[in-house]
This record gives structure tokens, C-alpha cells and sequence, in this order.
């Protein structure tokens, strides 16, 4: 079955998350995703891990959750021989993505002009952490640096306590959605024109974008967020909007409904002295502490049927392992796996967006370091001898496990 963006070819010099997550999603779609590593170590991520683990005992769960559907081919972009080849790849590329700090890669011979130069239809598309001039252009644009920076960690936590990073890289995952928004939006563009462009994407600039309920509201109320003390889920609202425990250690989640129908529920008739709008706002963490008091007294199946048959509002508080478990999860089909030459099976999240005739697939694992360099570059004319005299040289690396 015929793909959506097949027939798109990429060239990915991108790492750890940002870029590499854009291109896996229009991998999923399809494109045709060359991954070009450092020779030798690869991406930065495939050496970081979460809980000093590595699964099968040597693969990176950060690295597999970002780059399946690519093939990896790793070079030394310093060479100019490296380069001649590159270049020669890009004539028939569609797309360049890149997420290094501003500069970098033009340094080398990288940039959107050298790769226009050789074809004038070419999607330049750039990820950075503040953009590509400014105050901020030499500092480091890590995720959390800029969930602090936009305002998204002050709004988090409680406020009794230090404000609070999200539990995801965020950031990063805007920008990688921004990158595929800018991609395809070029590629249809010049369907229309034959014309190629760059395009800059910045996760400062993304994340400020997904905040903008909260900038409008502050900049034209005259008011300023305060986090509650309470679990109150966001700092501008009211209750009882927020987290609440159960009687056997669980916790629901509480969103949009009447306060009357909540404390009827309840059956908790001493709350209907806060059912007042403004009421629930400036007394918010006294009348959370109280319907608190009130679910604790519930376990969690029992409290969710009740809030559920009057139709507020209200989940479950799951853990990652729970919610893959979860039924909806499952009948959705959102946890596959795939089989790694190292990592064995690996379970991972499918694509999310569903197509009906031309439906996202993995139809690769995550890539060794280099592992498709001597294919990739037999497709673009390069001889045996060629390849085996850029492997002896160090100029790529391949890793075939």
C-alpha cells in the first residue's frame, strides 16, 4: 500500500529529540529518512538512558523512541570528501533537517545556501533552541531551560513549594510537531511553485505559541498567575478543578462540572457554601482540602462510576506502566513493538494519527550507528571500492551488527 509522503527522500543531520522526533514522524508517513550520524559514536542520545539502564543491555530507550523507520548512515562531516558526497545526495533530497546550535553546520559547508546551490528545490528546515540571532543565540537550548524561560514551569507545582518541570520534554516535542508543520507546509508550497524554502523553527518560539491562552489572559486581565497550594491543576483556575486522592492510594483527576452535582455525588451538602464562582477562585485550596476529605472517603472504581454516571468530568491517575495497560490504550492499538538487532523486542508507542489509505506503519527499527551506509551510498552510484576506501579512511563508519 502506497504511502503518504512516499517518494520523499531526507536528509536527517539532526539529534537527540527534537529533530530526530519530526523525521521519525514523517518516517511513519512514509519518507524516506537517511539519519546522518558523527562516525563512529552517532547521535548524542544513543549514550544517554534513563535509570542507568540500557535495554538489552547495550541500546538507548531515548535513541529507539525517536528513530525508527530511518536508515543510519555515519560520516565525517569535516571531510571534503564527505562533503562532495553529500552534496551529490542532495540533488535528489527533498528535505534537510538539522537541529545543531545556530551556524554550525553552515561552518562545514551545511548551510542552506550550499545545499540550494546544488538544488534550488530543497526544504531547509532548521531546529534551534532561540533562534538564529539574538541575545540568546550562544546559550544552550535544552528543554527544561526553556519550559522555565517561556513561563511553563511557574505556572507548575504548588505554591507553597518550587515551581515544577513537566514530566516530558515538551519543549522538544512542540518543536519536533512545529519542524513537521513547517516541512509539509513547504512540500505543498512547492507542489504548487516548484520553489523550496528554508524554514527556522525555535522550541522558545514553539513553546510560547502553546501558551498562548495563558499570555493573552495575563497580558490583557492585569492579572498574574499564583499557584495554588492545593492540587488545583492549573493557576487560573478555580476549584474544583484539580487532583484528587482516593481511600485505597489512588487519585482522579476532577475537571469541568457543576459544583452542585459534585457535592450532591458526594454526598458532602455542607460544600454549597462555595458555590459561588468567585467563591471557588479566592477560597480554591480551602475548598479542594475539603472535597479532598470528601473522595478519600471512596475508593478510586467506585468514586469514578459515581462522577461518571452524572457526567462530570474526571479520569484516573495512571502510572506509564497502568496506562499502557489501560483499555482504551489498548483498543486504540497505541502500544506495538518492533524487533531491534540488539534490543530485542521492543515495545514502543505507534503512530498516533490514523489514515485510511495511507496508514502510518514501522516498518524498520531504530538503526545501528551507520548501519545503511554502504546501501545508502550504492543507491547514489558510489562503487565498492569507493565505499571500503571511505571506511578505511575513518571518513564512515558502519555498524551491521
Amino acid at each position: 500500500m502506497n504511502k503518504a509522503l512516499e517518494g520523499v527522500r531526507i536528509l536527517d543531520f539532526s539529534h537527540l529529540l527534537q529533530g530526530p522526533f519530526a523525521t521519525q514522524l514523517l518516517g511513519d508517513m512514509g519518507a524516506d529518512v537517511i539519519k546522518i550520524e558523527r562516525a563512529g559514536a552517532g547521535d548524542m542520545f544513543r549514550g544517554m538512558t534513563f535509570f542507568a539502564k540500557w535495554v538489552g543491555g547495550s541500546e538507548s530507550p531515548n535513541f529507539l523512541a525517536w528513530n525508527r523507520n530511518k536508515r543510519s548512515i555515519a560520516l565525517n562531516l569535516k571531510s571534503r570528501k564527505v562533503h562532495a558526497i553529500i552534496m551529490e545526495m542532495a540533488k535528489s533530497a527533498d528535505v534537510v533537517v538539522q537541529n545543531f546550535r545556530p551556524g554550525v553546520l553552515a561552518k562545514l559547508g551545511y548551510g542552506y545556501d550550499d545545499f540550494k546551490a546544488v538544488n534550488p528545490r530543497i526544504i531547509y528546515c532548521s531546529g534551534s533552541g532561540y533562534g538564529e540571532e539574538g541575545p540568546y543565540v550562544e546559550r544552550p537550548g535544552q528543554d527544561m531551560l526553556i519550559q522555565g524561560l517561556a513561563g511553563l514551569i511557574a505556572n507548575t507545582g504548588r505554591g507553597d513549594q518550587a515551581p515544577v518541570p513537566a514530566g516530558a520534554g515538551l519543549a522538544d516535542q512542540i518543536g519536533a510537531m512545529n519542524m513537521v508543520y513547517g516541512i509539509l507546509s513547504a512540500l505543498y508550497y512547492r507542489e504548487k511553485s516548484g520553489k523550496g524554502q528554508k524554514i527556522e523553527v525555535n522550541l522558545l518560539a514553539g513553546l510560547l505559541a502553546h501558551l498562548n491562552q495563558e499570555y493573552v489572559a495575563v497580558l490583557n486581565l492585569g492579572e498574574d498567575f499564583v499557584r495554588p497550594n492545593s492540587g488545583i491543576g492549573h493557576p487560573g483556575m478555580q476549584a474544583p478543578f484539580g487532583i484528587y486522592e482516593t481511600k485505597d492510594g489512588g487519585y482522579v483527576s476532577i475537571a469541568m462540572s457543576p459544583f452542585k452535582t459534585l457535592y450532591e455525588v458526594l454526598e458532602a451538602p455542607q460544600l454549597a457554601v462555595y458555590d459561588d464562582l468567585k467563591t471557588l477562585f479566592d477560597k480554591r485550596d480551602e475548598v479542594f482540602e475539603e472535597v479532598n476529605a470528601e473522595t478519600r472517603k471512596f475508593a478510586t472504581r467506585d468514586l469514578l462510576e459515581r462522577l461518571l454516571a452524572v457526567d462530570i468530568w474526571c479520569a484516573e491517575v495512571k502510572d506509564i506502566r497502568r496506562a499502557a495497560e489501560d483499555p482504551q490504550v489498548r483498543h486504540m492499538g497505541m502500544i506495538t513493538s518492533y524487533d531491534h538487532p540488539r534490543g530485542g523486542r521492543v515495545r514502543v508507542v505507534a503512530p498516533a494519527v490514523k489514515m485510511s489509505e495511507t496508514p502510518a506503519t514501522i516498518d524498520r527499527p531504530a538503526p545501528l550507528v551507520g548501519q545503511h551506509g554502504r546501501e545508502i551510498l550504492a543507491e547514489f552510484g558510489l562503487s565498492k571500492d569507493e565505499i571500503a576506501a571511505l571506511e578505511a579512511s575513518g571518513d564512515m563508519t558502519v555498524d551491521a551488527a
